[in-house]
């Protein structure tokens, strides 16, 4: 069983399922760790010390599943409906990176807490033109899009396999593994964002679950 907290409500559903609540984020606007943490999509601390691992930031019950088969080691699951919230077993999950290009919502992220003796690594999806460099300087945003810290480039993968949408790593004071989840390039004016690379749409698998060849 995946290790986080496995339910099949919605995230502003009551405990007694009669009628819709708002959650938290449906009120603010923004996802707070908070939230995660109480839906198990916070790795343990002794999975942040082992190296990089996957954090899926998905909160909505919509129909989708690219992460689940981008997937090598079957980390991420979705059981039951193709609306339920992508569950995270992060003993199979090594951090490779591959699932974050593929959701569509750009809500999967890989952190490595222990980068080095004082950083942290965010690994995000990165849509925009031009993309930055390596060894660049970045302005670090929160889930709210303030700018929170200064970041540096480490890595870009970015090939014609990833659909336009980049997969960027930014070392940032240790600190803030778990809150940076955006850059922006130095010079750019907030709400002013850089060319936006469209990108096809992701399709979307059928279920596969038990008594059943697939979804209809």
């Amino acid at each position: 069983m995946p290790r986080s907290a496995k339910t099949s409500r919605s995230w502003g559903q009551s405990p007694s399922g009669d009628s819709p609540r708002p959650a938290p984020h449906q009120r603010s606007g923004v996802l707070s760790p908070g939230e995660l943490a109480a839906r198990g999509a916070v790795p343990t601390k002794e999975r942040l010390a082992a190296g990089p691992v996957v954090m899926v930031e998905c909160i909505e019950n919509i129909p989708c599943n690219p992460c689940a088969y981008a997937c090598p080691r079957k980390a991420i699951t979705i059981e039951g409906e193709l609306t339920d919230i992508p569950q995270v077993d992060f003993s199979k999950c090594n951090g490779c990176a591959l699932c974050i290009s593929k959701c569509p919502g750009l809500a999967i992220f890989v952190v490595h807490k222990d980068f080095s003796k004082t950083e942290a690594a965010v690994t995000m999806p990165y849509e925009l033109l031009p993309r930055p460099e390596i060894g660049a300087r970045v302005a670090c945003l929160d889930r709210a899009g303030r700018e929170v810290c200064r970041g540096r480039v480490v890595k870009v993968i970015d090939t014609k396999a990833l659909n336009r949408c980049a997969v960027v790593t930014v070392a940032v004071p240790k600190r803030y593994w778990n809150v940076v989840r955006a850059i922006r390039r130095p010079g750019t004016r907030p709400g002013l964002p850089e060319r936006n690379e469209a990108r096809a749409a992701p399709k979307v698998m059928p279920v596969m679950s038990r008594g059943r060849k697939g979804a209809e």
